[in-house]
């Protein structure tokens, strides 16, 4: 990068760090720390819960996909609208009625201790997996700005945002959020504008989309019903819906967002904002992508994005079977151009037959230059076994770091900056105040001081910031990373969900059935995503279905003995 680029960066950083710190500086108590006293307005409520939802994954991880794979992932957000409406009538109210720090307080008071402590349990694991995936991503930037492993980037990241979360709290992290929202919007539209730009002159945005779509890029919308089809419009709308409802109703990254609202209505309005707002933001990152392809069939790519493996592969003993290939990707690209001229031409006079013809083409060489790609990546594995061979979360970054002017690079870097510190921050607050609330203060010290719940509070989030860096060491072992966190919930929020919908809906069902339905359901569902039986959108579905069911049932053959335990005024454990 430029000097220009790194001092944009470089400040943009800086002046967020310090204007969350300056924010928060007035934060003494714990109602302060973990729901910034519940004063936020629904503009700030409805960025904050962006900002917490679009992690610097979103930035890097799905303009790659769709390059590779298309715009269908879009699909998973179908569900998004409907789920805000549900929320808004019914857990926003319960929420702020009962005046609750975390979403699971509420499930003492409905069932007892053990469902509420296996409740935060299974979102403190969650979390802090997932957590970890979101740091580790905009330690790809600077891996490759600097060509040092990710392992001293990640470290870097990870101290930064945990630094001001620590020190402020929800009013640091909402604060900054609201920031890094409108910073990363007029970023986004700067890029899309740029890709079109340096596209060549008689390629416009229409043909270059053209283009994309005769090589399956642009389709978004699939009707078929298929358990196994990870992004169809049904997988979406309803395994989208199931997923989209546990997360931002019962997991308390986004409860406690959504808790800061100055009111009901405030909070509401947030989050049908969220929902409306939210879908064609994605559709803008994932068509940035599929632009970002139709580039790359004018420009020679890279023979791998990941440019710190492909600088170790090249000092490597394989250096000459590298260059080789290399030569081979050239004159395969060179091949392809003269195709891609073809389809131009075609499309240019409306020629159905001719550019029919010339996509076959143009797919037989896309293959060509994917098995090229391929060879390349079994160098790396012969030369390290560990080495990352999944470059798709580099693909933005290294048409960014290349082609974009001087300037907008540091701010593009900069978004995928505070994308990450802003979920990564949300994620630590929440980890911070379950642990706190629904752990310490309930189990360990029921009758301590505010002072001492505060100062437990920041501990935690220390804590958990080192737990959650660990974790980012090993995320760069599991693939896509938007992909990863979306099926790492999909595990567990149905299970949640289903809790929840229980307490809310079947009132005759009590602690102790629910408690073992949760267990039984959980099981299930990590031995079927395990076996990958469906596709993992469905997975939310079913768990949540079993736990209301297993629920139902196991209550009607314990009835008695749980009404005898109420009755008597003991409490079930």
């Amino acid at each position: 990068m430029s000097s220009i680029d790194w001092a944009v960066l470089v400040l943009t950083l800086v002046f967020i760090v310090v204007y969350g710190v300056y924010k928060s500086r007035d934060t003494q108590n714990i109602q302060g720390y973990l729901l910034g006293n519940q004063s936020l307005p629904w503009y700030h409520v409805c960025l904050s819960v962006m900002a917490t939802q679009a992690s610097a994954i979103t930035f890097l991880s799905a303009p790659g996909l769709a390059y590779s794979s298309g715009m269908g992932f879009v699909q998973f957000y179908f569900g998004l609208p409907l789920a805000m409406i549900v929320l808004c009538v019914t857990f926003v109210p319960i929420f702020h009625r009962l005046k609750v720090y975390t979403a699971y307080e509420y499930l003492e008071q409905r069932f007892d201790l053990n469902t509420r402590a296996l409740t935060a349990f299974l979102f403190l694991v969650q979390r802090g997996l997932s957590t970890g995936i979101t740091i580790y991503a905009p330690s790809i930037i600077l891996s490759t700005i600097l060509n040092i492993n990710t392992t001293y980037t990640t470290l870097f990241m990870g101290s930064l945002v945990v630094f001001y979360t620590v020190y402020g709290g929800t009013r640091a992290v909402s604060y900054t959020q609201m920031l890094q929202m409108s910073i990363i919007f007029c970023g986004l539209f700067a890029a899309g504008a740029m890709v079109v730009h340096l596209l060549p002159a008689e390629v416009g945005f229409v043909k270059a989309l053209d283009i994309a779509g005769k090589m399956g890029r642009t389709e978004a919308i699939d009707f078929t019903f298929d358990l196994n089809n990870r992004y169809t419009v049904w997988t979406g709308i309803i395994g989208g819906f199931f997923l989209q409802l546990s997360y931002f109703g019962t997991d308390q990254s986004q409860v406690g967002r959504y808790l800061s609202g100055a009111s009901v209505s405030q909070s509401r309005m947030g989050l049908l904002m969220n929902g409306l707002v939210k879908i064609p933001m994605q559709f803008l990152i994932l068509l940035i992508g599929v632009l970002v392809f139709t580039f790359y069939q004018y420009n020679r790519p890279p023979i791998f994005f990941n440019s710190f493996e492909l600088n170790r592969l090249e000092k490597s003993a394989y250096a000459p079977q590298l260059r080789k290939l290399s030569a081979e990707y050239d004159e395969a690209f060179q091949q392809k151009q003269v195709v891609v001229q073809q389809m131009n031409n075609a499309l240019d006079q409306n020629n159905e037959a001719a550019v029919n013809e010339q996509r076959l083409l143009l797919q037989q060489a896309d293959q060509k230059q994917k098995d090229l790609r391929e060879k390349v990546t079994l160098l790396m594995k012969a030369n390290n076994k560990d080495a990352n061979t999944d470059d798709v979360n580099y693909v933005f970054l290294s048409f960014v770091t290349q082609y974009l002017p001087r300037g907008l690079v540091g701010l593009l870097i900069a978004i995928i900056f505070l994308a990450s510190m802003g979920s990564t921050a949300s994620a630590l607050n929440s980890l911070a105040s379950t642990s706190v609330i629904d752990i310490y203060k309930r189990l360990v010290r029921k009758d301590a001081s505010d002072d001492e719940y505060l100062q437990a509070s920041r501990l935690a989030t220390l804590f958990w910031g080192v737990v959650c860096i660990v974790m980012a060491l090993y995320a760069g072992k599991i693939g896509n990373l938007l992909e990863a966190v979306n099926i790492l919930g999909s595990y567990i929020y149905g299970t949640i969900l289903g809790i929840f919908l229980v307490a809310f809906y079947v009132k005759h069902v009590q602690g102790r059935a629910v408690f073992a339905a949760a267990l039984l359901s959980e099981v299930i569902t990590i031995v079927l995503g395990w076996q990958e039986a469906v596709a993992y959108l469905w997975l939310n579905v079913i768990s949540c279905a079993m736990v209301v069911g297993f629920s139902i049932f196991i209550q009607y053959f314990t009835g008695g003995k749980e009404k005898t335990a109420h009755s008597s005024g003991g409490a079930v454990s």
